[in-house]
């Protein structure tokens, strides 16, 4: 087992690491930039040291400073938890040839899977349903209207080395496909130095099922269920829960075999998360795989009893998964809510700030992933979610009722967040009759959106 683990990574999920690592007798280091001086994160790690600036490009995205302070600090892993550097293969690449441990598949795999077009490939080969699209990437738009033209309308437009809904654009008809094409490369330049583009058809109003999946580097595989994300906002979660009320267990069992195809596939090690596009009619499809765990991961958590950064520590250490497919058993429904520093009412603009006053819900099936207590100065330079709540019970009533008593309790006082507006999705009547798909906010909550 590993003796000391640096996280390179920063807030809630910089603590859930670090409370895992306790856990297992090991080590930890937490790295920091200027402004998270005063972050939860360094005064719960075991070490910490200081790596740069404020601006993430000069800090928790500077490769040289992160590896060079796990060698000075003799960490024999890196943990690098979600966002940042955690689905960079050129940094997992790094960290082998620093002879340290990147807690995540290998960089072959990370750059596999995180190229849309050569993730496709690889799901086709492998038997794995993939939405109707393009073969490869293309760059010039040209080009790329005879293809949309091939594939036809509407279709989607996807950075193919892209993520997190950056660098997309649904194009209804040719008239607006140059336009929306253009404006997608140059996100896509912009935030992966990287101009090649993906077209696939665009499945209106679908649901976004995840299945988290578990591989050692035995060749052990395993999935543990469903997490359906479909409330979004911009392509970015907003709410998620698990088991999907959309999902049978026949549809869970014939999209759980997809998920393990798709891992096997690429010969994937370490946590992952094979996400699909749901239609009205039950068919689903392949959109891409996450190589990193997932902000949403404490749902999976809750319904099955499995610690995911445990397990993705020990097999990261080597150890087989210890679990089979047969113990696997989903019991209960979890929901989470993520609470951002942000005014819905302002077009989510984001509210960084000092905490004045603070008090965390609570009580039996209630769990709160957070970093920030009072006097906790929120920098403008991250992103803006300051926790999520998340809560357990016997069923999907039950679980709504709870979350709906948990948000209500929560006070946070000194920036704004979106606490009421999470509560109102929660006691909106489709939500509650589990009518949703990914157009769920932007239906139903257009008053938000500008």
């Amino acid at each position: 087992m590993f003796q000391k683990i640096l996280i390179a990574n920063r807030g809630e999920i910089a603590l859930r690491i670090i409370r895992a690592c306790r856990e297992l007798g090991i080590k930890s280091v937490a790295v920091f930039s200027e402004a998270d001086r005063d972050s939860l994160h360094t005064m719960l790690a075991d070490e910490a040291i200081c790596i740069g600036p404020a601006p993430s490009t000069k800090s928790y995205l500077d490769m040289s400073r992160i590896l060079s302070a796990a060698l000075a600090i003799g960490a024999d892993a890196i943990h690098p938890g979600f966002g940042f550097l955690s689905e960079n293969a050129k940094f997992a690449k790094h960290c082998d040839e620093c002879n340290i441990k990147f807690i995540g598949p290998s960089s072959d795999i990370i750059s596999m899977m995180g190229d849309k077009a050569a993730a496709r490939n690889t799901m086709i080969k492998a038997g794995v349903p993939v939405v109707p699209g393009m073969e490869g990437a293309v760059v010039d738009v040209e080009e790329a209207e005879k293809i949309a033209k091939e594939i036809g309308f509407p279709l989607m437009i996807k950075a193919a080395a892209g993520g997190g809904g950056k660098g997309m654009r649904i194009s209804y008809g040719i008239e607006d496909f140059r336009e929306k094409f253009i404006t997608a490369q140059q996100e896509s330049i912009k935030g992966f130095s990287d101009d090649s583009m993906y077209m696939e058809k665009y499945i209106e109003k679908p649901r976004h099922i995840e299945f988290q999946i578990l591989a050692d580097e035995y060749g052990n595989v395993i999935h543990l269920g469903e997490r359906d994300c479909s409330i979004q906002r911009r392509h970015q979660k907003v709410i998620e829960e698990a088991p999907s009320i959309a999902i049978d267990e026949k549809l869970r069992k014939s999209m759980g075999e997809a998920a393990i195809k798709a891992a096997k596939a690429c010969s994937y090690v370490n946590a992952g998360t094979i996400e699909f596009l749901l239609d009205k009619d039950k068919n689903f499809y392949f959109m891409e795989m996450n190589t990193r765990i997932q902000v949403e991961h404490p749902v999976t958590e809750l319904v099955t009893g499995v610690d995911l950064i445990k397990a993705q520590i020990n097999i990261a250490a080597g150890k087989p998964l210890g679990l089979k497919q047969e113990d696997i058993v989903i019991r209960g429904h979890a929901i989470e809510c993520r609470i951002n520093a942000e005014n819905p009412r302002f077009n989510f603009r984001p509210s960084p700030g000092t905490i004045k006053n603070l008090h965390l819900a609570n009580g039996n099936g209630v769990r709160v992933d957070s970093h920030i207590y009072v006097g906790y100065k929120i920098p403008p330079n991250y992103d803006s979610m300051l926790l999520k709540l998340i809560v357990y019970a016997k069923d999907r009533d039950e679980a709504i009722a709870k979350m709906r008593s948990a948000l209500g309790e929560m006070v946070i006082e000194g920036v704004d967040t979106n606490i009421d507006f999470d509560y109102e999705i929660i006691n909106h009547e489709a939500y509650k009759n589990g009518d949703t798909d990914t157009h769920f906010i932007e239906t139903h909550f257009k008053q938000y959106l500008s």
